[in-house]
């Protein structure tokens, strides 16, 4: 204890350029650390960021505000690089599966999740926001499917465009749910925000794709202003998306998509995606760590094992139910869909901001949303995914690239 003591102590008084030179020899040694022990990086980083984060170790601290900026421009990036990989014509082509298959793994989960929750005495609007947290996802395994080259197959292709139709649509729950909660039902507020949505995807799509294509083409001899603009519209983008109460994430998706064409095989293209996945997408890893305390989740599992189990099992049956379900209606082999099955799994990036916000939410009596015991129980929940996801994610990835070794599916 007194070791402990010490180190916590010695730690305090530690400057932030060490610190974040910590972080570095982190970003270097975990990924391949995680590789030699057959386990994916974003897990290791994962779990480099529970053990150095403010719960164990406490080199970190969970508010960090440089880290905390590496952090949200690296989720931002995640799937950024998301649209900007896609093959267009595919996506153009297969855009009916990915809504569908969106809407199908958003509402099973949904609808499991608001039973399960209502199973253990919970009211109406808790459960369906509960249902709403397990409905999104977030794709941690997206950096496996990236380095085996397998973005361009029709399955990930349909998965990636689901992924933003899932978190557009449990965020839209989540929006009705927390003024309906606290001040009652509104016509008006949730006429708006559907509104917003409808109008927010064209915009980003369509505008900001000729304008971005066209400013992008005035500069492409200048490459570092290149740089910067792409820069720039993965921020701006995403500051639109949170402006009208969706997570970032969904802004940089359709920024991806939307100057998809304009920036392939540029140079610029090639040094953002090395500054994103060597430094901002696995800081975005080891500081999600940061938010999990392991020995909150021992006492929650012990105390309420079956709520979480209950939660998560609700999470993953029904995102298995929709991936066999849609995979098999459009004729993908059984590693495809078990692949699109596990990249669906992890939920991160948007289940963790959501449940923040329910958690603070308060009724009229000062009752939160989320209470501490649901909390805790969505934290497990999360920590199981973004082990499992990638872990399932890197086994069957391989075998569903081996099945099409020379060129995409439907391609």
């Amino acid at each position: 204890m007194w070791l402990l003591d010490y180190l916590h102590k010695l730690v305090a008084v530690l400057p932030t350029l060490a610190r974040f030179a910590l972080c570095m020899v982190l970003i270097v040694i975990v990924p391949r650390l995680s590789r030699r022990v057959h386990l994916p990086e974003a897990v290791g980083l994962l779990l480099s960021g529970v053990l150095f984060g403010p719960h164990v170790l406490d080199i970190f601290p969970h508010e960090h505000p440089v880290l905390k900026f590496f952090a949200e421009v690296g989720a931002l990036f995640l799937m950024f690089f998301a649209g900007l990989e896609l093959d267009l014509t595919l996506f153009r082509k297969k855009i009916y599966r990915a809504l569908g298959f969106g809407v199908i793994t958003t509402s099973l989960p949904l609808l499991l999740g608001t039973l399960v929750t209502l199973g253990f005495g919970y009211e109406l609007l808790p459960a369906i926001v509960v249902g709403s947290l397990i409905a999104s996802h977030t794709m941690l395994g997206s950096t496996i499917i990236a380095r085996l080259g397998a973005r361009n197959l029709e399955p990930m292709v349909v998965t990636f465009g689901a992924t933003m139709v899932s978190d557009t649509l449990s965020l839209l729950v989540l929006a009705v749910c927390v003024p309906l909660y606290t001040h009652g039902f509104s016509i008006s507020g949730t006429a708006i925000q559907v509104f917003e949505i409808v109008v927010f995807i064209p915009l980003v799509l369509l505008g900001l794709g000729r304008a971005g294509a066209w400013l992008l083409r005035r500069v492409e001899n200048d490459e570092e202003t290149y740089f910067m603009l792409m820069f720039g519209l993965l921020a701006v983008t995403a500051l639109l998306a949170e402006w009208i109460n969706l997570p970032g994430i969904v802004g940089t998706f359709l920024a991806g998509l939307a100057v998809n064409a304009s920036v392939r095989d540029k140079p610029a293209k090639g040094k953002l995606e090395f500054l994103g996945s060597s430094l901002f997408i696995p800081m975005f890893f080891i500081v999600t760590g940061f938010l999990i305390e392991p020995l909150a989740l021992a006492r929650s599992i012990s105390q309420d094992f079956f709520l979480a189990a209950g939660i998560l099992g609700a999470l993953i049956a029904g995102k298995w139910i929709a991936a066999e379900a849609c995979g098999r209606a459009f004729g993908y082999p059984l590693a495809a869909r078990r692949t699109v099955w596990s990249l669906t799994l992890p939920q991160i990036a948007a289940t963790l901001a959501a449940t923040l916000v329910a958690h603070k939410t308060l009724d009229t009596s000062g009752q939160a949303m989320l209470d501490n015991r649901m909390l805790n129980a969505v934290l497990i929940v999360v920590l199981v995914t973004a082990i499992l996801g990638p872990i399932l994610t890197q086994h069957y990835a391989p075998r569903m690239l081996a099945e099409t070794p020379k060129r995409p599916a439907g391609g």
